[in-house]
C-alpha cells in the first residue's frame, strides 16, 4: 500500500522547536522527491520544504529558510523536518508529500502521493 505518515506535531511555544518525521511505504523511496506542504489560515497549501533532485537539492521558502531543515534517511524510508525558532505564523497542518520517479526541479514539485497532514500549533 503506498503511502506517507507523518508524527511529531503538537503543541509548542513561540522559539520552540519540533522534528516532524515522515514514514513512506509502498514506493521507491530513493527515487521520490519528498517534501513538507503547509496549510495555514487564510492561505492556500503550499511547498515549504523540499528535496528537489534525487542528489539531494533543497527548497525552502523565505518565511522557513536558515529556521527549518529538511533531511531524509534512505534506510529508513524516512523525512524529517527539524523545524527550530517557530513562530505562530507557522501554525498549520502540515502534509508530507512525494513525487515519484525523480527528476531535478527549482521548487516544490507537484506532488501524486500525500500524507493525512499533521497539526502544528504555535503558541504561547
Amino acid at each position: 500500500q503506498v503511502q506517507l505518515v507523518e508524527s511529531g506535531g503538537g503543541l509548542v511555544q513561540p522559539g520552540g522547536s519540533l522534528r516532524l518525521s515522515c514514514a513512506a511505504s509502498g514506493f521507491n523511496f530513493d527515487d521520490a522527491l519528498i517534501g513538507w506542504f503547509r496549510k495555514t489560515p487564510g492561505k492556500d497549501r503550499e511547498g515549504i520544504s523540499c528535496f528537489t533532485s534525487t542528489t539531494g537539492n533543497t527548497y525552502y521558502k523565505d518565511s522557513v529558510r536558515g529556521r527549518f531543515t529538511i533531511s531524509r534517511d534512505n534506510a529508513k524510508n524516512t523525512v524529517y523536518l527539524q523545524m527550530n525558532n517557530l513562530k505562530p505564523e507557522d501554525t498549520g497542518d502540515y502534509k508530507c508529500a512525494a513525487l515519484r520517479g525523480g527528476g531535478s526541479y527549482f521548487y516544490c514539485p507537484l506532488p501524486d502521493i500525500w500524507g493525512r497532514g499533521i497539526q502544528v500549533t504555535v503558541s504561547s
